[in-house]
């Protein structure tokens, strides 16, 4: 038995890498009997082109779906299109969701006219703690910085369409040549140049997982509680509101809201928007149940196939009969 790491997926193929060599392979029916999901990053057992055997996950993420990673990079650009600061705040919230450490990169530093972007970008988020990092891959300025971060690391760059991920890559990776296209002058946006996601190997440790741009990320999967504890600057205040279950909108007894003045407001504003994705969320499942039962189960780092209700219906059926003729036997004994 081989063991590998799944690099790209590709309709019903799944590519593994494993000692120098790469493999074509396909999942087992029993594995797909049991609903088991396979990721890109994902280690596995495999044999003669057949994927045995799904290892235990360091981590993942969803939209799209990438497991053992060592960072996210964000991909931002300064110009065409211009920075958007909420969807800049919902890929780090979405990373902090996953606790995942988060690397903010700002492409296209050459088309910027004055500095004040610069200075936005490094007054709100410096404080925070994120490492912040300006690049050109057109004008290769901020590459060999760019390398340094993703030295020795598993790392997923993520933004939306048109930052120019791919030709931060392009750029890093002597010899690589993604597909590259420009912003649409009609629109103003990006268009999808990466169609999937795959692991794309710089040396032997350092790799990018290249990825479709995030344009449907939402907040349509926790509760409105939830959020605040995604902006490091509001969760500070969790535990000093009147309420327990203050959202830091309009309550009284706020204490985010009597320290606004030290929240930056691009900041707040997509906290805000945030919470009204999550409460759709609850009003969606507030009358329904969201629980699915699985059909297998971890333990031990074993999976094991969990037995259906029907069987074990079935056996306690059969439990209850053999009382009653235990019962009835004693009792014309």
């Amino acid at each position: 038995m081989q063991k590998g790491q799944i690099f790209k997926i590709h309709s019903d193929f799944y590519y593994v890498h494993s000692v120098g060599a790469d493999y074509e392979c396909k999942v087992r029916e029993v594995l797909k009997k049991q609903k088991q999901k396979i990721y890109v990053g994902d280690y596995v057992e495999f044999c003669n082109g057949a994927i045995e055997k799904i290892l235990p996950r360091k981590n993942f993420i969803t939209r799209p779906t990438v497991a053992n990673i060592d960072q996210v990079i964000i991909i931002s650009a300064v110009k065409e299109p211009d920075l958007n600061f909420t969807q800049l705040n919902r890929y780090i919230a979405f990373a902090k969701y996953h606790n995942i450490s988060a690397v903010l990169c700002f492409n296209k530093n050459d088309l910027s006219e004055d500095d004040k972007t610069i200075e936005k970008v490094f007054s709100i988020y410096q404080p925070l703690g994120y490492d912040i990092l300006f690049t050109s891959a057109l004008e290769g300025y901020g590459i060999e910085d760019f390398r340094e971060i993703l030295r020795g690391k598993t790392s997923v760059l993520c933004g939306a369409s048109g930052v120019g991920k791919s030709s931060l890559i392009n750029a890093a990776v002597p010899g690589m040549s993604l597909r590259t296209k420009s912003v649409s002058d009609k629109t103003g946006r990006g268009t999808h140049t990466t169609r999937h996601c795959e692991i794309i190997s710089l040396d032997e440790d350092s790799r990018i997982v290249d990825t479709p741009g995030f344009s449907h990320l939402k907040f349509d999967f926790l509760l409105p509680t939830e959020v605040g504890d995604l902006f490091a600057e509001i969760a500070k205040y969790k535990g000093f509101c009147k309420f327990q279950d203050c959202l830091h909108l309009t309550e009284t007894g706020c204490a985010v809201k009597e320290h606004i003045n030290e929240i930056d407001e691009t900041r707040y504003q997509s906290y805000t928007e945030f919470v009204e994705e999550a409460k759709e969320y609850k009003e969606k499942v507030k009358y329904q149940g969201i629980k699915t039962e699985t059909s297998h189960k971890q333990h031990y780092n074993k999976t094991a196939v969990k037995i259906s209700s029907r069987k074990r219906e079935g056996a306690r059926n059969t439990k209850k009969q053999n009382i009653y003729k235990d019962v009835e036997n004693e009792r014309i004994n």
